[in-house]
């Protein structure tokens, strides 16, 4: 039995303290770790023009044709392969996750293999940032303040992409994310820290923009 499945509450390792209540509870979509996070689109295609490369170049040398694609169909038994394996991946990645926005806090609890949570207080964050996808989903990424550096491999694949340096817990793939920035905003707010000021609209899939922002009073 792990930590996950001896939870009084599902999402949250402990029980909430008194007047603390939950908001929103949510996990990311299968279909956007696998697309999004483990990039299994991509495999395929790699898979596919890598096929299409070296069984061209031996019709090009004068193999025929069903001999060069069957002499090379191993190329496309491993592309099936690859993307079942991430496929699953992201299934257990979906599975273990939970997000949780209570009024105090916000909560990530993930891990695969070893279960772990992020606890974020409200007054630890110092601005948040949308991405929105086409479908709804989006991931809302949370940086924060002062000078402690969240690890980045702890958290993975549940950062921020392509921040490094200092990396921020991030609810990737979560459905409907503009309404759920929308509620940290609101109960940001309402437990009496710097209003929650939009400093700009969010963005499509071209890039990440910000959306919320602690700083201001």
């Amino acid at each position: 039995m792990n930590e996950h499945e001896i939870e009084d509450t599902p999402g949250l390792p402990e029980p909430l303290p008194a007047g603390e209540k939950i908001l929103w509870q949510g996990s990311p979509t299968l279909k956007g770790i696998a697309l999004r996070v483990l990039h299994v689109r991509g495999v395929a295609i790699y898979f596919a023009l890598l096929f299409a490369c070296i069984a061209g170049s031996a019709i090009w040398s004068g193999v025929p044709f069903s001999k060069a694609v069957i002499g090379n169909s191993g190329v496309l038994l491993g592309g099936v392969a690859a993307c079942a394996l991430l496929t699953l991946f992201a299934w257990l990645i979906q599975r273990s996750t939970i997000y949780t926005i209570t009024t105090r806090r916000v909560v990530l609890r993930f891990g695969v293999a070893l279960p772990m949570s992020a606890n974020i207080p409200f007054s630890s964050i110092h601005a948040a940032d949308l991405k929105q996808y086409g479908d709804g989903t989006g991931d809302l990424a949370l940086a924060i303040a002062g000078s402690a550096r969240q690890s980045l491999v702890v958290l993975w694949p549940h950062v921020r992409p392509w921040h490094t340096t200092w990396p921020q817990p991030t609810l990737r793939c979560i459905p409907n994310a503009k309404e759920v920035s929308e509620t940290l905003a609101a109960a940001v707010t309402s437990a009496g820290l710097p209003r929650l000021v939009s400093v700009g609209p969010a963005r499509s899939e071209a890039g990440l923009a910000p959306m919320l922002d602690t700083s201001a009073a």
